[in-house]
């Protein structure tokens, strides 16, 4: 192929004249109208050199491949798509479940105004499939579900103070596993917890942890295997014990 060859295109409809080249790879194609069109020179063929038969395919298919190579090793490696990705690091005492509801105010400075983001923090070695819902009377709403992989967090919502009231009473049911490996059976988890929108008008109600870099207020879902059990007050047993 040289210039002034005539070519027509094989993917699609047109042709023309070969006007040069730009590179190794690209002819640039001068159409009826005057126009450079550039093409990849396996997509063109010079018109009287047409050959249909299967080795042809064959071979021309084999040139777009071996072009497709030579252009993804002449690419930058931030170029390269991802295709690898690094299985989650487990830790020493990972192997008990540890799992943290945690709210963290966006703007802790501002807090009579700040709206606050919701986490789910999971601190074992297991990937944790996760529902997080509320209670509406004797029902429930789901306000999320998905999966965290081990020894991290991962983002649930984002909320305001007059979101609280549909917050008071939450439940979330964890199912945990591990993939590609034998584990140990692990039971399902579900807890209830009360979450007190009081709290959330209160600057030392957020304090440190290992979870975030500023203060969050942390309620323990389940910790070294053991579920979080929410404090239940028999009210009979209660005025008993203070009349004595």
């Amino acid at each position: 192929m040289k210039i002034g060859d005539k070519v027509r295109f094989l993917s699609e409809m047109g042709g023309g004249r070969v006007a040069g080249f730009q590179g190794k790879n690209i002819v640039l194609v001068e159409d009826e109208d005057g126009f450079e069109v550039p093409m990849q020179i396996s997509e063109v063929v010079v018109v009287g050199e047409e050959n249909y038969d299967t080795s042809h395919v064959v071979q021309v298919k084999q040139q777009q491949k071996q072009l497709r190579r030579e252009e993804e090793k002449e690419l930058e490696p931030a170029d390269l798509p991802i295709t690898f990705r690094a299985k989650p690091a487990e830790r020493k005492g990972g192997e008990k479940l540890s799992a943290y509801l945690a709210f963290v105010p966006m703007e802790v400075k501002e807090l009579s105004t700040t709206r606050f983001e919701a986490y789910l923090v999971n601190d074992s070695n297991y990937y944790l499939r996760f529902t997080y819902l509320s209670a509406e009377g004797n029902a429930w709403r789901l306000r999320a579900s998905d999966e965290v992989e081990p020894n991290t967090k991962l983002f649930i919502e984002e909320f305001g103070r007059d979101e609280l009231g549909s917050m008071e009473r939450v439940a979330l049911q964890l199912l945990p596993y591990k993939r590609e490996k034998p584990f140990l059976l692990k039971p399902a988890v579900d807890v209830q917890l009360r979450i007190d929108g009081v709290k959330f008008f209160k600057l030392h109600t957020f304090q440190e942890s290992d979870f975030f870099e500023q203060p969050a207020l942390v309620y323990t879902i389940i910790e070294n295997d053991r579920p979080a059990r929410p404090l239940v007050i028999d009210a009979q047993q209660l005025k008993q014990s203070t009349k004595g």
